[in-house]
């Protein structure tokens, strides 16, 4: 039988995730995993050498290498022979954002430790905050407002900021304050993903009052879209968060 493949620690989710050579609309596409992504990422970007990006990874130099120089040929195929790229899938998992290999690692201070410590029996529900707003992009959300909801009433709110927490590892950021839902805008597959392990309830979709959105959770008439991708924000050319036309990730 053959071994199971450990799955590719990643700390960063892409910006960009579909690139096409300029005038050629109908380009055959390659696909550019995560973990290439990221071994790419780390190598030519941050300049790592080969062991220091598998020690980063969790995985081995030498897988680092086949991953390398496979994520190497395909863009070197790319830009050869005038062929789309796309980022999607692989055998991945994203670092929580507090591991020590995450340049973005949320370090709780006191006042965040004594958040965390929420009581027995209390359900606690984070929403993408901005000015007393749902925020429409989860990936780059710098505020969560906090309820704690007890005997279905909000016991307790507050606004917590993610110093820089991004995408998947927000989901890391979200679970270390023991949330159990999450309400917000639009949210990209692979941060769904990683609150789905995370064992957060997702509500997305949402616009409006954060306030009058937990309200309406409460009440039982919240709406919960997992397809509310955030293909509707503009992040640049050739960007779409969610479903993206070379398959999403």
């Amino acid at each position: 039988m053959a071994r199971p493949q450990k799955l590719r620690r990643i700390c960063f989710e892409p910006e960009y995730d579909s690139f096409s050579p300029n005038g050629v609309p109908q380009s055959e596409s390659i696909f550019l995993t995560l973990d290439e992504f990221e071994a790419i990422r780390l190598i030519d970007f941050e300049k790592l050498t080969h062991e220091q990006c598998a020690l980063q990874m969790q995985i081995s130099r030498t897988t680092v290498t086949e991953i390398y120089e496979k994520a190497r040929f395909k863009l070197a195929d790319c830009l050869i022979n005038g062929k789309s790229l796309c980022i999607s899938g692989g055998k991945y998992r994203f670092c929580d954002g507090l591991e020590s290999c995450c340049k973005k690692c949320h370090r709780l201070d006191s006042t965040a430790k004594i958040i965390m410590n929420k009581g027995e029996n209390v359900m606690r529900i984070a929403v993408t905050y901005e000015s007393g707003e749902i925020f429409q992009h989860f990936g780059h959300s710098s505020q969560f407002k906090l309820y704690d909801v007890s005997e279905g009433k909000v016991e307790n709110s507050q606004v917590v900021d993610t110093n820089g927490a991004g995408h998947g590892a927000l989901a890391g950021f979200l679970n270390q304050y023991k949330v159990d839902v999450l309400i917000c805008g639009g949210i990209g597959g692979g941060a769904q993903t990683a609150l789905t392990q995370a064992g957060i309830q997702l509500y997305a979709g949402n616009t409006g009052s954060a306030d009058a959105a937990v309200d309406a959770f409460l009440l039982g008439i919240l709406a919960q879209n997992t397809n509310a991708t955030c293909d509707h924000h503009s992040h640049g050319a050739g960007h779409t968060c969610g479903e993206h036309g070379c398959g999403g990730h």
